[in-house]
């Protein structure tokens, strides 16, 4: 567990206000050792990815054995830290998230996002709690990062969702969060409040309008993922290069492709980013 603690309180420092720890969220080993190798400071999952990856629908529809299984394959190709999103925790309750935490240290990541979505407010904190339990009877300081979906999901009353979700986070803080992730909000004044009304490190999910990373982390975001976006980008290309062949017999989407030879040394190196 020594070095799983050494990773875990690397990744805790990574965090930090007015310079956010950037992540581009992988799905599979590939996706792992090219944004390392890219100098990632940390790699996370993106559990829409991986579920996809994996042949099944994104929304705790994928089993946990097999997306812990390909957490520990992405863990092991990399020498950053990893952390996992869990989706609600893979279990039905709060015990059960406790056994999911102990899986993601024995898979080698030391973080995770466990989110709200169509949970009770009160079982998210339980399970945040769980989580931080787990994490502190086996001696690693897993960074748990609680997921709140007010903005996302478009929870009560527009007027209403910045009380909400800073009720939510101060709950969830009190179980033993280390940050909270708020995605669906990139609005400066929003993200400024935000960061404004939470104790811990906020995250927040970038796409495309979104402002630039350095801006968020002036309106006070110290962690800003791109969650299933890479994933999706990445599909694109297979669709519009299959569409291209078959519609048109051409190749003019493989011209900006991975070069092979690059590619094959990358994944015939074993541990990148050490």
């Amino acid at each position: 567990m020594t070095n799983l603690r050494d990773l875990a309180h690397r990744f805790h420092a990574l965090h930090s206000t007015g310079r956010p720890l950037l992540l581009a969220n992988a799905w599979d080993i590939a996706s792992a050792r090219i944004i390392a190798d890219a100098g990632a400071a940390a790699v996370a999952t993106t559990s829409a990815g991986v579920a996809w990856a994996l042949g099944a629908a994104d929304g705790d529809r994928l089993d946990g054995t097999a997306a812990l299984a390909q957490l520990a394959r992405i863990a092991a190709a990399v020498g950053v830290p990893v952390t996992a999103d869990v989706e609600g925790g893979y279990a039905a309750d709060a015990d059960g998230v406790a056994e999911t935490v102990r899986a993601v240290l024995a898979a080698g990541a030391v973080g995770i996002n466990i989110e709200d979505g169509p949970r009770p407010a009160d079982e998210h904190v339980r399970r945040i709690a769980a989580a931080r339990a787990a994490a502190d009877a086996a001696g690693v300081p897993l960074f748990v990062n609680a997921r709140i979906d007010v903005y996302l999901a478009g929870i009560g009353a527009e007027q209403d969702r910045l009380s909400k979700t800073l009720e939510r986070a101060a709950a969830c803080v009190a179980a033993g969060a280390d940050g909270i992730f708020v995605p669906g909000v990139t609005a400066p004044g929003t993200v400024r409040a935000l960061a404004q009304g939470i104790d811990v490190p906020l995250n927040v999910m970038a796409c495309p309008g979104a402002p630039d990373a350095a801006e968020l982390g002036r309106l006070g975001a110290a962690r800003v993922s791109v969650g299933s976006g890479i994933a999706q980008a990445a599909h694109a290309v297979v669709r519009r290069a299959a569409a291209e062949l078959l519609q048109t017999g051409t190749y003019r989407s493989l011209a900006c492709g991975y070069d092979y030879g690059e590619l094959n040394t990358l994944m015939g190196q074993g541990r990148s980013g050490m």
